[in-house]
């Protein structure tokens, strides 16, 4: 098969699909084509590639003219799909319910689409959107203290044991992947973190992991959100349903009892965010202050480590890209039902069900 690596073009995006060692094993049964510079931010040169058995390509035009399989990190931007048609299988994260008018208009190509975040596992997880998962976990503590300085917008506080100074506090709200991730770097940086989840079971299962010290869990619905969210410097939305646009479980008029230059970090973002107030922001421009809430909404949190998450992704993905090449697309749905859960769209139609209902909706 004929596989295409196209250099990412979202703000401040330097993560790759495929690694040089991952473009090295894949040149041993199927030729590979790489954009020029896709990888150099990250010290991926083009030398490396084509070590590894790589023909590298002046521009993404080129990818995608002489590709089949496209790997990518990121949904493609309306310039990317000008180059998709019905011949192309694209893997990457799509997202598609966080950006419904350019769902339809990557809809409308034709493409195969499977998404990373809809691939699934035996264990009901999601092997592929977890890797990323855990890295924008860790990064919303480094993020959140950031921008509760002062000089930032914050409300001017600082993590961690002084004196006899009561703890700050931190609330994470969805204990997922994410979440947990939150909640381990919480506990970390000497916060007092209350973890917010639906689930009884989860928050019996993470008071086994994480025990009671300097931790509590709640039972998350709207009134004990609002009470938590009103003691806490920052606040974390890790909500995710798969496929699905996420729920907006913290309100506008919820803000109104957090402190003013509190920092609110909503990772779910790219399902369209789990804060009424959120909106996209990137890299560039990474927050906004709305009800006196310092807002930080970056789309793809991951991409502020991409060497870290690149390395963390092709872990993850390439056993499935492998399939897909050995075998193609139809195929190796047919003999892998969790791979199958990953085709979001084909030949103009929505194929998987929640982000059909979610388009639809």
């Amino acid at each position: 098969m004929k596989i295409g690596l196209p250099k990412e073009v979202k703000n401040n995006e330097f993560r790759v699909g495929l690694t040089p060692d991952s473009v090295g094993e894949l040149s041993l049964n199927h030729k590979v084509f790489v954009q020029k510079n896709a990888g150099k931010a990250i010290g991926f040169t083009d030398e490396m590639y084509q070590a590894n058995g790589a023909q590298i390509l002046e521009n993404a035009s080129s990818v995608f003219d002489e590709s089949d399989l496209i790997i990518k990190v990121k949904e493609p931007l309306p310039e990317e799909n000008q180059f998709l048609s019905s011949k192309h299988t694209l893997f990457t994260y799509l997202h598609l319910a966080g950006n419904k008018e350019n769902a339809k208009s990557l809809i409308n190509t034709g493409v195969n689409g499977v998404a990373y975040e809809t691939v699934t596992s035996n264990d009901g997880s999601l092997p592929l959107l977890a890797p990323m998962s855990k890295i924008a976990g860790r990064i919303s503590l480094v993020v959140g203290q950031y921008f509760l300085l002062k000089p930032n917008k914050g409300i001017g506080t600082l993590f961690g044991n002084f004196e006899n100074i009561q703890a700050r506090e931190v609330s994470v709200v969805g204990a997922g992947v994410a979440g947990k991730e939150a909640i381990r770097k919480g506990i970390d940086s000497g916060a007092h973190v209350n973890v917010l989840d639906i689930s009884s079971q989860k928050l019996k299962d993470l008071e086994k992991e994480f025990g009671t010290d300097n931790i509590s869990y709640i039972s998350s619905t709207s009134e004990s959100i609002s009470v938590a969210i009103s003691k806490s410097d920052l606040v974390i939305g890790s909500v995710y349903v798969v496929g699905k646009e996420a729920p907006k479980v913290i309100t506008r008029e919820m803000l109104s009892v957090m402190k003013p230059g509190s920092v609110l970090v909503d990772i779910s973002i790219d399902q369209g965010g789990c804060v009424e107030t959120s909106k996209p922001t990137t890299h560039d421009d990474p927050v906004f202050v709305e009800e006196g809430v310092v807002h930080y909404c970056v789309t793809n949190m991951p991409g502020a480590v991409p060497l870290t998450a690149s390395l963390a992704l092709n872990h993850a993905t390439l056993p499935f890209i492998k399939k897909i090449a050995d075998l193609g697309l139809e195929k190796a749905c047919a003999l892998d039902n969790h791979l199958a859960n990953g085709l979001n769209m084909s030949n103009g139609e929505i194929r998987h069900p929640s982000v059909q209902a979610a388009l639809n909706s």
